[in-house]
């Protein structure tokens, strides 16, 4: 039996402790080490604001204000003049350069004409005559100037309040009769020269009158109408104008009764727009020759009407608050009314006796 000392008793104890640490590293290095956890971490996206003025909307062009067309206006103010027409009178001068005509009729039965130039110069204008009751409710609303030959007392008082008068009975420069024809169909005007004599308060141009949309397409008788060939208005028993739509010139014809109205220029007579104002016509409380009535229309208010355009008809409501505001169109809805772009005629019909026939 073999003792084994103490000594080697301890070596062989230190030598399996020793081992087994060794072992246990080693296991540890070869061993993978886990990585600690990563934070969550929530990171904005970085937005860099773009700041930039809202778009301009487009300016309008500029238009015309008694025609609407496109164009640069003319500074001078708008011009009306009392031209005849009866048959004596005809071929008129200057007719087919006016932006807007009141057709009224007068005492006799006969029709005269309210021609308003503002955005085209004709070089002469006329047969000239005396200005009449209703002419001061057609022209105060332009804020121009009146031109006419003479009148009674009153109508002129009446007619100066409403504008500048031009007056050929007041020696007024600019005007002068014609030796082509007879008295009183002879007066006729230079309009530059009429221009000219605008003082401060009544040289400027004329709001716009009727309203009018951008586009022949856009206007209410187009958009809304009916269409129609030929409109004949009975205004009296001498008055009978016709208008046969034209689709080649896009515009109405006109015609004293079945004849061809022409300017003296050979131009015809047409219009873009032609409106029918039905409206009381009563005694002005005035008298002509022999006594005859002179006949007024009652514009303040608001009546029926009709605007022809494109050759379509629509019906309408005017109304007039004052005698200084415009007269302003309304379809039956009571949304504004807008006329083409283009020239006016207007047919003031007196209510109870005359007439308009579509067709």
């Amino acid at each position: 039996m073999v003792r084994t000392s103490r000594t080697t008793t301890l070596r062989r104890r230190w030598a399996t402790v020793t081992a087994g640490a060794l072992v246990t590293a080693l296991a540890a290095c070869s061993s993978p080490q886990t990585p600690p956890p990563t934070p969550d971490v929530t990171v904005a996206p970085t937005v860099t604001a773009t700041k930039t003025a809202a778009p301009t909307p487009p300016k309008p062009p500029a238009v015309h204000p008694l025609t609407g067309v496109e164009g640069k206006p003319a500074k001078r103010p708008a011009l009306a003049v009392k031209v005849e027409n009866t048959s004596a009178a005809r071929p008129q001068t200057g007719l087919e350069q006016a932006d807007v005509v009141w057709e009224t009729v007068v005492e006799f039965q006969v029709s005269r004409l309210v021609a308003v130039f503002q955005s085209q110069v004709p070089k002469e204008i006329g047969p000239i005559r005396s200005v009449r009751p209703m002419d001061p409710l057609i022209v105060q609303p332009l804020q121009g100037l009146l031109a006419f030959s003479g009148g009674q007392g009153g109508i002129v008082a009446k007619a100066r309040s409403s504008a500048q008068i031009l007056s050929n009975d007041l020696g007024v420069d600019g005007m002068y009769r014609s030796s082509a024809r007879p008295a009183p169909h002879n007066v006729y005007a230079n309009p530059k020269t009429l221009w000219k004599q605008a003082n401060g308060s009544r040289d400027v141009p004329p709001g716009e009158q009727f309203l009018f949309a951008r586009s022949a397409d856009e206007a209410a008788a187009a958009s809304e109408g009916k269409a129609a060939k030929k409109l004949a208005f009975s205004l009296s028993s001498a008055a009978k104008p016709t208008w046969s739509w034209d689709a080649r010139s896009r515009t109405w014809l006109r015609s004293e009764g079945s004849t061809p109205s022409k300017a003296m220029s050979g131009k015809r007579l047409s219009a873009v727009n032609v409106v029918s104002i039905v409206a009381r016509h009563p005694d002005s409380g005035y008298n002509a020759q022999g006594g005859a009535a002179v006949p007024t229309y009652r514009l303040v208010g608001q009546g029926k009407g009709m605007i022809a355009q494109g050759g379509k008809t629509v019906t309408v409501v005017w109304k007039k608050s004052s005698p200084g505001a415009p007269l302003r169109l309304f379809l039956p809805g009571g949304k504004p009314a807008t006329l083409a772009p283009g020239n006016t005629w207007v047919e003031l019909v007196p209510q109870g006796d005359g007439s308009v026939t579509v067709s």
